[in-house]
């Protein structure tokens, strides 16, 4: 008999992820007995976990603080990694360790299933590997993207990803955050609690607002642009899709994506109201 296939979500803080919930739904929708769980691992110890991996093992998810950590330890990446300068997807391919970044046609996908294909400006904030992966999806959107960074060392990896992309990039300051509310796309990477001052700089009708948080929900500057009658983007939506992504790379099967969305969602939904609220919500992709 083969042994179940496995795979995981790594990353530290790692509680509050919903990958888990995500894709052993899809195994269920595809049939597979495939096994998913979280482990809590940092930079540090990312190494002796792949050291530790067998034949058994399909692939592994990403989240803070691995994505950019995880680079020096594959053996091949595909162009987008290599465009946003990180990946949140590692693939288990004969021994070797292929790195993807899903993050950034999730993000597409999301976007595009709520009506934004085209718009004049955006504004990213944070400067992270999310961040990154934000300016390069948002190439497909516009071309011109304005971030505003809390660590102004991060505003480097940023201007490459945007050079790599053809987005026209300017980084600002953080405290000038504020500006960035009128723009027709603002895309929040930021952990939770980083854009909770800026709910009293909102104004009426804001544009679309995609803010990746998924826990807990909403967020203040989310429920505060809901209120003021602008779209809001559920971080589940970017957890979902570059799931679904992650799901069809590491089974190897020709789903299509979309047969996946709704079981993976659903699972995602009630993981969430089931649980008692985190303060970690990232996308784990």
């Amino acid at each position: 008999m083969t042994a179940p296939r496995r795979a995981a979500v790594l990353g530290s803080p790692i509680g509050h992820s919903l990958s888990p919930a995500l894709h052993r739904a899809a195994y269920a929708e595809l049939g597979l007995d495939w096994s998913y769980e979280a482990y809590d691992v940092d930079a540090a110890g990312l190494p002796g976990f792949l050291g530790g991996l067998d034949d058994r093992w399909v692939g592994l998810s990403l989240t803070m603080p691995l994505k950019a950590a995880v680079l020096p330890h594959l053996d091949t990446s595909t162009p987008v990694v290599e465009t946003a300068g990180g990946a949140n997807t590692v693939l288990l391919r004969e021994g070797r360790r292929v790195g993807e970044n899903t993050d950034v046609p999730g993000l597409v996908a999301a976007l595009a299933a709520h009506g934004v294909t085209d718009v004049s400006e955006a504004a990213v904030l944070g400067g992270g590997a999310t961040a990154r992966s934000a300016v390069v999806a948002l190439g497909s959107v516009t071309r011109r993207v304005v971030a505003y960074v809390r660590d102004p060392r991060r505003a480097p990896g940023l201007q490459l990803a945007a050079e790599r992309s053809g987005v026209d990039l300017a980084v600002r300051r953080w405290d000038r955050a504020m500006d960035g509310l009128s723009a027709p796309l603002v895309v929040a990477t930021t952990p939770s609690g980083a854009t909770d001052h800026l709910t009293v700089g909102l104004a009426d009708r804001p544009g679309t607002l995609f803010d990746v948080q998924y826990d807990p929900w909403p967020t203040p500057i989310a429920a505060g642009w809901a209120a003021r009658g602008g779209q809001v983007i559920d971080g589940l939506e970017l957890l979902v899709h570059q799931a679904a992504l992650q799901v069809v790379l590491m089974t190897g099967t020709a789903v299509a994506t979309q047969r996946l969305l709704t079981p993976m969602r659903a699972a995602g939904e009630t993981a969430r109201r089931t649980r008692p609220p985190s303060t970690a919500g990232r996308p784990t992709g």
